[in-house]
């Protein structure tokens, strides 16, 4: 059986990239990444993508008059890729309202907070002012308004006493590399149903998965 084909929109180092991309070694992995696109040429996620063997394109935000015709740019890239799923892992840009319109219910996420608390930048720290007692990240699809979209899954990790804004940051991104990957391979297996702002996966327990990490 065919593997979905997966293009990545990046704009930084790529850690989740390079979870993706580990996980689709795996024989058995029901997905492959068919390309990586950046906005940003000194991306350091592209030389993790180049490694692979996975191609890589550049399209700057800086060489398009607009939102719109800078997506419409990126999108043309990963249709020519023949991209089924488009997965974002740090990519630092807003889309105009066309281009999750035109990927709807392909176009996937994953933010560093428990939506929909948190959104925007430096969420981490958020979570430590608000003095939340759990924070984590969650994988969602996307809509034209920003971090919002129905949520796939979450993952939660304890806010521990003494945290920094860092250290919290790297506790959650562990949890990110274990639930991304998790999240395409329920794509891949069709196991993902999408009813209005509703996301149910076959094979769960419950129509929302929070899954809550063991380790500190």
């Amino acid at each position: 059986m065919a593997k979905l084909r997966v293009g990545v929109l990046i704009s930084g180092r790529g850690s989740n990239l390079a979870a993706l991309i580990e996980a689709a070694r795996a024989a058995d992995y029901p997905a492959e990444i068919a390309c990586v696109v950046s906005n940003k040429a000194d991306a350091p996620g592209l030389a993790i993508a180049a490694a692979s063997g996975i191609p890589t394109t550049i399209v700057s935000h800086k060489d398009h008059p607009d939102r719109e015709s800078f997506d419409r740019a990126v999108s043309g890239e990963l249709e020519r890729q023949g991209v089924e799923l488009v997965v974002l892992a740090g990519f630092m840009r807003i889309f105009s309202a066309w281009f999750p319109t035109r990927w709807a219910d392909r176009l996937i996420n994953i933010h560093p907070s428990l939506l929909p608390a948190f959104k925007g930048m430096h969420v981490q720290q958020q979570a430590l002012d608000a003095g939340v007692r759990v924070s984590g990240c969650t994988a969602h699809l996307v809509i034209p308004d920003l971090d919002s979209g129905p949520i796939i899954a979450q993952a939660a990790v304890p806010v521990l006493a003494g945290d920094t804004e860092e250290t919290l940051s790297a506790r959650i991104l562990r949890q990110e590399h274990r639930l991304y990957p998790l999240v395409v391979r329920w794509f891949a297996e069709g196991r993902v149903s999408i009813g209005g702002d509703r996301v149910t996966v076959r094979g769960l327990a419950c129509d929302a998965m929070l899954l809550f990490s063991p380790e500190p």
